[in-house]
């Protein structure tokens, strides 16, 4: 500081900026210093990952097995702290009041994050202000799936059935406000065909009613629907995806409209006000579990699709990108914020 200071000249202003320039220079490498050293012995004590879906849910379980790989390198236990409700409203606010100490985590779901803005007039959170992004962990297509006694083996051909039926095919997901609700509309929209919408809040009363008749058509996750497609009780037709996935036998939507491709994800992020340092190593041993064969493939069996952790950067822009795309759905189909 004393040498940036001479080299300032004899005028006493240009010395005190300089100074103040090389102080706050020093501050930086400090901090920098500082959390690298957090990092480094970083955690001491349990992490918990605030989850917005009930226990048993399949994505519970994936975060469990997740959880535990990483509470094994760590040396502490990630617990998952389960706050279901409110179109997973309770679980974000949780996470976005939570102390950004490098302790706290979101394992968030499509809808907190980039749905919910368009869909609610308010929030108790800000997706964009409150949560700092730390590491993608996947993501899941939904499924269209009939029940045994619906003749359509294709999308082309229950569109063709419901256009020869006004009025008499039924279309079950979990709200028009849901993820599978709105890429339902989605759907219906780009097809140009109506279904009546019956709303379930409950999944299994609603895949129960497919099964039986009550409903034909059903959109859910695929690691929701995999155990009854594999038994036969319900027909996949199609993958919400713009690819096809092992473990469906079905197309993707793409294939019969061009660009169709919405599937819900997870996420992890941390409070704002995470230390950078600790962001990082999360990022990086998230990563490592995630290339493993055997959790990727069990991953799998949930419906739960993994490239990778990627970089918080690339999940930022990931974020911003969804944000966009999921608002101009939002406003064609019509739905206005309530």
């Amino acid at each position: 500081m004393r040498r940036e200071a001479e080299d300032a000249g004899c005028n006493p202003e240009d010395r005190s900026r300089a100074l103040v320039r090389a102080w706050l220079r020093g501050l930086l490498l400090l901090s920098l210093a500082g959390t690298a050293a957090a990092a480094e012995t970083w955690p001491t004590r349990p992490v918990r990952w605030i989850l917005s879906q009930p226990s048993g849910a399949s994505v519970d379980i994936a975060a469990r097995l997740l959880a535990e790989r990483l509470s094994r390198a760590w040396g502490q236990q990630v617990v998952v702290d389960n706050r279901p409700g409110g179109q997973s409203v309770i679980g974000a606010q949780a996470a976005a009041r939570a102390a950004g100490d490098g302790y706290n985590y979101f394992f968030a779901t499509t809808a907190p994050l980039v749905t919910n803005p368009f869909t609610f007039k308010s929030l108790p959170y800000d997706p964009v202000r409150d949560f700092v992004p730390v590491a993608k962990i996947g993501w899941a297509p939904f499924v269209v799936a009939v029940n045994a006694a619906v003749p359509a083996r294709s999308v082309g051909e229950l569109i063709a059935l419901a256009r020869s039926r006004p009025g008499k095919l039924a279309f079950a997901h979990q709200g028009p406000r849901s993820l599978g609700g709105i890429i339902s509309q989605a759907l219906m929209l780009r097809a140009g065909v109506e279904f009546v919408q019956v709303p379930y809040t409950v999944q299994g009363i609603a895949i129960q009613d497919t099964i039986g008749g009550r409903v034909q058509v059903l959109m859910l996750s695929s690691g929701t629907l995999t155990p009854f497609m594999k038994r036969g009780d319900l027909r996949p037709l199609a993958v919400t995806s713009a690819r096809r996935v092992p473990g469906v036998e079905a197309p993707a939507l793409a294939e019969t409209f061009e660009g169709f491709d919405y599937v819900g994800w997870y996420a992890l992020l941390a409070p704002r006000g995470a230390p950078a340092g600790i962001v990082r190593k999360v990022n990086r041993d998230l990563d490592r579990v995630l290339a493993d064969p055997d959790v990727a493939g069990r991953l799998r069996d949930f419906g739960i699709y993994t490239d990778g952790a990627g970089t918080p950067e690339e999940l930022d822009r990931f974020l911003r990108a969804e944000r966009d795309r999921w608002s101009k759905t939002v406003r064609e189909i019509g739905i206005e914020p309530e």
